[in-house]
Order: C-alpha cells, then structure tokens, then sequence
C-alpha cells in the first residue's frame, strides 16, 4: 500500500469536508427549497435553464450529472409544469428544457431565499477565506475535469 504524502494526507482530509459539507449543503437546499415545490436537484435543474433552453445533456454536463438522474428530474418538472419540452431545431431526438411562467416564477423565489440565507452564512466568514477556499475548489475542479 503507498504510504500518503502530506499534501495527499490533507487532500484526503479535504475530501472529508467536501463530502460532509455537500451533504449539509443539499440539505439546506431542500430546506429553501421546499416552500416552492422544489429540491435541490429540481433547483439546480431550473437554474441551468433559466440561462437559456437546453438539452438534458447539456444540463448534465454542466452539472456533473448523469443524463438519466436529469432526464429524471426534467420528467418531474414537466410534469409540475415547471419546465416544458420544446423541438429542439438542431437535433429532433434531444428536445430542448425550458422554463414555464410556473417554474421561473419557483426558481425566483428560491434565488431570494437564498440570497438571504448566504448573506447571513457568509456575514460569519472573513471574505479573504471565503475567496480562498472558492479558489481552491474551482481549481481542484479544474484538476479533476482534466485527469
């Protein structure tokens, strides 16, 4: 067995976090999430395409999901009238997700709970830490993506 390195043995203890504070994270995402009618899946989903129609695997790929849990979630929005499936005019087989008046108006709800539920986490925290540790993240993410 390879022993670990320092740097591995923090990367490890780093992990941990991640994985832990994912778990709290997703949680107080259902927790904001609730009054409108949504989880955290159902949200991230909504934001993805509240940029714009796009396909279930675009969705995917920009959220590190697999197409099925998305296609998933999408059919359950559909279904709440929070998303709607548009002809997708480059593609007939990979139809286009796109925000109902229904599903903006969940997500717009969910976006002010949230900014003031960040604001009051993020007022515990020095700002120079807050931009470190997003830093860090983003290039570890950026490291992984390329491995």
């Amino acid at each position: 067995m390879t022993a670990l390195t320092d740097r591995g043995s923090e990367f490890s203890a780093l992990l941990v976090e991640v994985f832990r504070v994912n778990g709290l994270l997703l949680a107080a995402g259902d927790e904001l999430a609730a009054p409108t009618g949504l989880t955290s899946a159902r949200w991230q989903v909504l934001g993805v395409v509240d940029h714009g129609p796009s396909t279930v695997a675009q969705v995917a790929r920009t959220m590190g999901l697999t197409r099925q849990t998305v296609q998933q979630t999408a059919n359950s929005l559909a279904r709440d009238d929070m998303i709607e499936f548009q002809d997708n005019p480059r593609d007939r087989r990979a139809r286009l997700l796109a925000l109902t008046p229904r599903g903006r108006t969940a997500l717009r709800e969910v976006e002010r709970r949230q900014a003031e539920w960040a604001n009051r986490i993020g007022a515990h925290l020095p700002l120079p830490e807050l931009r470190a540790a997003a830093g860090a993240l983003r290039d570890l993410g950026d490291l992984l993506e390329d491995r």
